[in-house]
């Protein structure tokens, strides 16, 4: 059985008197442990089917089962307790508080789920646990303006694993990295996929971040076009290894602070 499955899937926003029609029908099955790229032009509804994936958003019609359950019709309440026990959240904007440390930002999501029952002790170690499988332990306590980027998104990603989600969705996670940085962050991700087994959606509208999934999913007008197998994988820890050493430098971010509920693997 699927891990993720969508039939008929339909999304209708209204605008004062425009109707967007986001997703015009979209069928799709994915297994457990699979890495699917999900690409398109902008608004053509690749977006919208991982905010209803990530149960963030409800379609107008159709059905989503999630883990053999029908989760298109759950409450606001059913919704979270299900987004915040299976799945994490990379977005592009990283999404750190500002004033508080790489180990603080990644500990934040056991506060609000059913681990914040955890001692702290034990919230501590998860997510020093969880930083440690990004390469980021030595950066446990540096601030987000202290790191650069790419850091940043590396921490976000420990955020979204410390709940230990069977499904990761990440939202053009490379879209404010440099080439090599995103080779590092896509190393990160199939490491986890191959590694954990995790289930992996990647959305990007960038060809080449593509192909380091193994499934890819192509979406126009809110229709998909393309569902098939990845020909040849790009290997991100390959590519490393053929590049020069070089030293990430921290850039300056704008460590502007986000709601909570717009975290990846909080609301």
């Amino acid at each position: 059985m699927p891990v993720i499955s969508v039939r008929n899937l339909v999304k209708t926003y209204h605008v004062g008197e425009v109707t967007v029609r986001a997703l015009r029908g979209a069928d799709l099955d994915v297994e457990a442990g699979e890495f699917v790229s999900v690409t398109g032009p902008s608004g053509s509804g690749k977006s919208t089917l991982m905010h209803i994936l990530g149960c963030l958003d409800r379609p107008t019609s159709g059905q989503y089962i999630l883990d053999g359950k029908d989760v298109s019709r759950m409450s606001k309440d059913e919704l979270a307790l299900v987004r915040n026990r299976k799945i994490g959240f990379v977005f592009q904007g990283f999404n750190l508080l500002s004033r508080t440390s790489a180990l603080d930002n990644v500990e934040l999501p056991l506060l609000y789920n059913g681990a914040s029952k955890l001692r702290s002790a034990q919230r501590h170690k998860r997510a020093m646990d969880s930083l440690n499988a990004v390469g980021l332990t030595e950066r446990a306590h540096h601030y987000p303006n202290q790191l650069s980027g790419g850091q940043q998104q590396r921490v976000a990603i420990a955020r979204a694993l410390v709940t230990e989600p069977t499904i990761l969705l990440a939202d053009e996670p490379t879209g404010n990295l440099d080439t090599r940085t995103s080779i590092e962050v896509m190393d990160i991700f199939q490491r986890l996929n191959i590694e954990r087994g995790i289930t992996i959606l990647l959305i990007t509208h960038e060809v080449d971040i593509a192909e380091y999934g193994t499934r890819i999913v192509r979406f126009r007008d809110g229709r998909i076009q393309v569902n098939e197998p990845i020909a040849h994988r790009r290997n991100a820890a390959h590519e490393l290894a053929a590049l020069p050493p070089a030293e990430e430098l921290p850039e300056n971010g704008s460590g502007d602070e986000v709601p909570v509920e717009h975290m990846g693997g909080v609301v």
